[in-house]
């Protein structure tokens, strides 16, 4: 007999070689019938896989992200059983789940795949799926393994049994097809009632541009059709926030090919939305006792050396700058807190002197592969919101909540009410990947979890997501139409003032290591801007909106008095255009609610003559008349409110 301990507590016992989903059928058939696989001592299992020791078991239902995760990546084999059906000389690369849906990458030799053949591998897949395939595990050597790919003639397959260990290597079989895969998978294909394929793209095999380009082909299941219909509605809405859409209709930003790939141009309305949020942040940041400090685009290489940063980024960084003067080499910065460890350095600098917090909008560098570029989200020169802070080990746990407090500011302020902090530690079977010692991880890791317990923060734990110099506490935000985004890091490190020899001089006049905390509210301002623009689609809070007002005469007659409103609105700092074309005032209306701008002033013979403004907000809703200073008093009012 063997112990089973549920969830809630509860201990039971059961036969030795008892099955989950045996388990989950004398609980109640119902629970049997939604549960989609298991966790068994924190491992994934399949529910027809055998427990043969005492176990804490938890079973999961679609609602769990084990359940989808499995779920999603036994369709990715349920696809490919379904091409290979189709096209019978097909190969396959990698079939994983991602964040919704999962992938394939195959090779279908001179076949050219495109969107109008997906309706027939879809169906193909239903046909499947209806079959009740159940989902076989069976161990293989490596030599079986390898011998079962090279019949076939599978490269890819081969070339990742070759990097596996003997003794460790699973096949699964869902009716005649067969994989690679260590698994889990569901029971059976009969859960998956409803399918859609996505979308095709290019992918170099395992990444790597010098391998050929396969053919990516995504997709996304459910276990009922109302889900796939609810999905597909959010990717419709997606469409409509799509920052890149919103980006162009706004006239926030562009990219051009002569300046190159992944090097975004702000516009002047995105400038001034960039600049809003910089001295938004800054002015939090005074009040936190931040110093402000600038530093170069560039430094010599021998600084990212000592930092780790061009071991870490070299082969991701711009090659290096060579100088008329023989072995003088330059690197673009990939990182700002090497510069801010010899701002440092400038002086000694005493006990009394700590926390020293330095924060800098500081712009880096990173050649991203062009294929992994993507609007503002993914670009290869960016500015982060940095700031480091070197403090005593005592003060650690204190400056670390107070950096909690300015996100979770950031976070009301914008209006992001969901989201999970992630501890990201290092992965401890692969510690070679990290700098630093045992004592230190230990130290600054535990700082972390108390500061984000103390808080009362909803937290994740994830091994293996630290930085390579010390673990961090990544903020896991929730959109407006439920898709998750990272924003904003708070990390501590002891390594960088080693590698730097930071000391400051103690109470007892001897040297010590100040402990360095790196922390990025927004995250980078490009991809904070993309995630802020997909949130709000576009409609922006009003202190922070490029353009709050609109004046629109209704005819050329009142241009001189909406000329009047605009200054006195700009002279109460109210960013304020005119639009004055000879156009219909219906027409300037619909033109300009495109540009998202929060309040439309209307002025004609009425309003010129009381010294009033008619009052419509973005959206339709009609305020009346107001006079001007009236209007002034509202809109400063809703913005104090909106900055509470």
């Amino acid at each position: 007999m063997i112990k089973i301990t549920f969830p809630d507590g509860n201990v039971k016992e059961y036969e030795k070689g008892i099955t989950a989903y045996q388990i989950a059928e004398s609980i109640s058939p119902r629970l049997a019938a939604d549960v989609l696989v298991a966790s068994v001592n924190h491992q994934i299992y399949d529910l027809d896989r055998p427990i043969n020791e005492d176990a804490a078991l938890v079973l999961h239902k679609w609602e769990d992200q084990e359940a989808k995760s499995t779920f999603w990546h036994s369709s990715s084999h349920l696809m490919a059983e379904a091409l290979e059906s189709i096209y019978p000389e097909i190969k396959f690369g990698i079939g994983p789940s991602i964040e919704n849906g999962f992938y394939y990458d195959v090779d279908l030799g001179d076949k050219q795949l495109v969107e109008a053949d997906l309706a027939a591998i879809e169906k193909k897949m239903l046909e499947l799926a209806h079959q009740k395939e159940h989902f076989t595990r069976k161990d293989v050597t490596k030599e079986e393994a390898m011998k079962t790919y090279t019949q076939k003639g599978d490269q890819y397959k081969c070339e990742l049994i070759r990097d596996l260990t003997d003794g460790t290597i699973t096949f699964y079989t869902n009716g005649g097809f067969t994989d690679l895969c260590r698994g889990p998978h569901l029971k059976d294909t009969s859960v998956i009632k409803a399918v859609k394929l996505t979308s095709i793209a290019g992918a170099y095999w395992r990444g790597n541009e010098k391998n050929k380009m396969l053919t990516r082909i995504y997709g996304i299941t459910f276990p009922k059709k109302s889900l796939l219909d609810e999905y597909l509605q959010l990717l419709e809405e997606a469409k409509k926030r799509d920052h890149r859409k919103l980006g162009k209709d706004l006239e926030l930003f562009a990219f051009s090919a002569k300046v190159g790939q992944g090097l975004p141009l702000w516009l002047p309305r995105g400038a001034a939305l960039r600049e809003k949020l910089e001295m938004f942040l800054k002015k939090v940041q005074k009040s936190y006792g931040y110093l402000p400090v600038i530093t170069p685009h560039i430094g010599q290489k021998e600084l990212y050396v000592t930092s780790g940063h061009y071991a870490k980024y070299g082969k991701d960084s711009f090659q290096p700058i060579h100088t008329p003067q023989e072995g003088e080499e330059f690197l673009l910065k990939p990182m700002n807190c090497p510069h801010h460890c010899e701002i440092y350095k400038t002086k000694p600098r005493s006990y009394k002197d700590l926390p020293l917090r330095f924060a800098e909008f500081g712009t880096v560098y990173r050649y991203e592969q062009s294929g992994e570029l993507h609007g503002l989200t993914r670009v290869r020169g960016f500015t982060q919101d940095d700031a480091h802070i070197f403090c005593r080990p005592d003060q650690v746990k204190e400056e670390f909540c107070k950096v909690i407090d300015i996100v979770l500011y950031i976070f009301k302020t914008l209006s992001f009410k969901e989201f999970t902090a992630q501890i990201s530690l290092r992965d401890p079977n692969n510690k070679e990947k990290y700098i630093g010692t045992d004592e230190n991880w230990q130290k600054a890791e535990q700082a972390i979890i108390e500061a984000a317990a103390e808080k009362g923060l909803p937290t994740t734990v994830e091994l293996g997501e630290a930085a390579f110099y010390g673990p961090k506490l990544d903020f896991m935000v929730k959109d407006a139409i439920g898709r998750k985004w990272q924003l904003g890091t708070i990390q501590v490190d002891y390594n960088l003032p080693e590698r730097f020899e930071l000391e400051y001089t103690g109470n007892d006049d001897k040297k010590y290591r100040p402990v360095m905390i790196h922390r990025a509210p927004f995250g980078s301002m490009e991809r904070f801007v993309a995630v802020l623009l997909e949130h709000t689609g576009g409609k922006f809070p009003l202190w922070l909106a490029p353009d709050q007002v609109m004046v629109l005469p209704l005819s050329e007659k009142y241009n001189d008095f909406a000329k009047k409103v605009c200054e006195l609105l700009n002279n109460y700092e109210i960013r304020a255009s005119i639009d004055d074309r000879n156009e219909t005032i219906g027409k300037k209306i619909r033109e300009n609610e495109i540009k998202r701008i929060p309040f439309f002033l209307i002025v004609g013979e009425k309003e010129a003559a009381s010294n009033s403004v008619s009052v419509r907000k973005q959206g339709g809703e009609d305020l009346g008349v107001m006079s001007i200073e009236s209007f002034v008093e509202y809109i400063n009012n809703e913005i104090q409110q909106q900055l509470k």
